[in-house]
């Protein structure tokens, strides 16, 4: 019987079952199969490779598997130096923007308030959420391994933990956003960019304990929700805090 010899790096393991992580293992190959379609076999979706090495040569994935291939599978590369080898993803998108599916509507509270640009797609279908995240530029972020899978989508990035923290710092550190943080810059609610206001023009709005224990105020002219600086902004200037700390390189 023809076979492969595969090995996946990095957070890729994430998505195989625990006897085929970090090491090299043999796999069968029974009909003529593209390297895309055999890594993907795996739960491992096209949007989370950036380079496949096979007998020592960069592929893409149309590669077609033959008998005894030594396969290696990679996710982005930040630290070592690829310039020359066959790089699968398309280049990032200039401004980092997301939309984030049905499943992760809490995720999506803290990455805007850590000030990221991160719209909600809640029931909608896999089209509509593609073709909106590539009208608005968008990355999608999702745990539905199938929607990776989809060839017509060019950014996105698959979770595989159900923990909020632990996903919130996968894509901390997979785009490298740890230096663009810009805490309570957008509104938790819709997203729009918070505006400073004048403390005199809110009175009516404010509880009476806020007017006295306050001064600083942001408004979101979107939905018109106010904001200020209460023990909920330094809780969350805490965590934060925390996060920052256990950032993964």
């Amino acid at each position: 019987m023809k076979k492969v010899y595969l090995r996946f790096y990095e957070e890729l393991n994430d998505f195989l079952p625990p006897q085929n992580r970090k090491i090299q293992f043999t796999h069968p190959i029974k009909t003529r199969q593209s390297v895309k379609d055999l890594i993907e076999s795996f739960g491992v979706p096209h949007t989370q490779v950036d380079l496949i090495i096979v007998n020592r040569n960069s592929v893409n994935f149309s590669y077609i598997v033959k008998n005894d291939d030594e396969i290696s599978v990679y996710p982005v590369f930040e630290t070592f130096d690829i310039k020359n080898a066959t790089h699968l993803q398309q280049s990032p998108l200039r401004k980092t923007k997301f939309i984030l599916d049905g499943n992760l509507h809490k995720l999506v509270h803290y990455m805007r308030m850590l000030g990221f640009d991160t719209e909600f797609a809640n029931q909608v279908s896999e089209e509509q959420l593609i073709k909106r995240a590539k009208i608005e530029h968008r990355i999608i972020i999702s745990r539905n391994r199938k929607l990776m899978k989809r060839r017509e989508l060019t950014h996105g990035y698959c979770l595989a933990t159900t923990d909020w923290i632990k996903q919130l710092g996968k894509i901390l550190s997979r785009f490298h956003l740890y230096e663009d943080l810009k805490p309570f810059s957008r509104c938790f609610l819709c997203n729009t960019k918070l505006q400073t206001i004048d403390k005199e023009k809110i009175l009516n709005r404010l509880p009476k304990k806020v007017i006295e224990q306050q001064n600083e105020f942001t408004i979101c002219e979107k939905c018109n929700k106010i904001y200020w600086k209460g023990s909920h902004y330094k809780k969350m200037l805490k965590f934060i805090e925390k996060l920052k700390n256990s950032e993964e390189k």
